[in-house]
C-alpha cells in the first residue's frame, strides 16, 4: 500500500504547474544528469508531480548529519547515548531535510520558468504560467510537502520491518 502510494504521488501534477508544458518536457530528451536525478524521484522529476524531489533532500541531510557527528560534540555525544541519541539525531535531520527540500523546491520553481527547460526542438518551455508570489509559493510548499511525505513513507516502512524505507523507495 506504502508502494502505491509513492508511486501514484509520483505522478501527481505539482499545483501551479502548466500540465501540458510538463507532458511536453517529459516526452523531449533529457541529459545524463537529469536522468540521474530523476532517478532518485521515482520518474516524479520529469512528470514534475508532487515527488518530483524525491528522496534527495533526505539522503543530502543524512550525509550531512553524519559530517557534522564528528565536527560537533554535542551531535558526537547524542551518537554515543544509544536509541534516545539516535532519535536525537534523526529528529534534526528530518529538520534539515525540510529545509533542503524548501531550498531545492524554490530553486526548481525558478528553473521551470526562466526557460531554461527547453523542449524536444530546443524551444524554452514556461512550466510556470502567471508567476507570481502565491504560484511559487504553492509550488514551493507542494514539492516540499511531497518531500516531507515521502520521509514519512520511508519511515513507515522501516518501522514495520520491511527493510530500509528510503531505499525501498528508491
Amino acid at each position: 500500500m506504502i508502494i502505491a502510494v509513492y508511486r501514484f504521488g509520483a505522478h501527481l501534477p505539482t499545483p501551479g504547474i502548466d500540465v501540458q508544458a510538463a507532458q511536453q518536457f517529459a516526452n523531449g530528451p533529457q541529459s545524463g544528469a537529469l536522468q540521474f536525478i530523476n532517478l532518485f524521484s521515482g520518474g516524479a522529476l520529469t512528470q514534475l508531480a508532487i515527488f518530483a524531489l524525491g528522496i534527495m533532500p533526505y539522503i543530502t541531510s543524512s550525509i550531512i548529519m553524519q559530517l557534522l557527528t564528528v565536527v560537533i560534540p554535542k551531535l558526537e555525544a547524542w551518537s554515543k547515548e544509544g536509541e534516545a541519541g539516535y532519535k536525537k539525531i534523526t529528529q534534526w535531520t528530518r529538520y534539515l531535510t525540510v529545509v533542503l527540500a524548501l531550498l531545492q523546491s524554490t530553486g526548481l520553481a525558478f528553473l521551470f520558468h526562466n526557460g531554461q527547460i527547453r523542449d524536444g526542438a530546443g524551444q524554452p518551455i514556461d512550466l510556470i504560467p502567471d508567476f507570481n508570489a502565491p504560484r511559487v509559493g504553492l509550488v514551493v510548499l507542494s514539492l516540499t510537502a511531497g518531500t516531507a511525505l515521502i520521509m514519512w513513507l520511508g519511515e513507515l516502512i522501516t518501522q514495520r520491518g520491511i527493510g530500509n524505507g528510503m531505499s525501498i523507495l528508491i
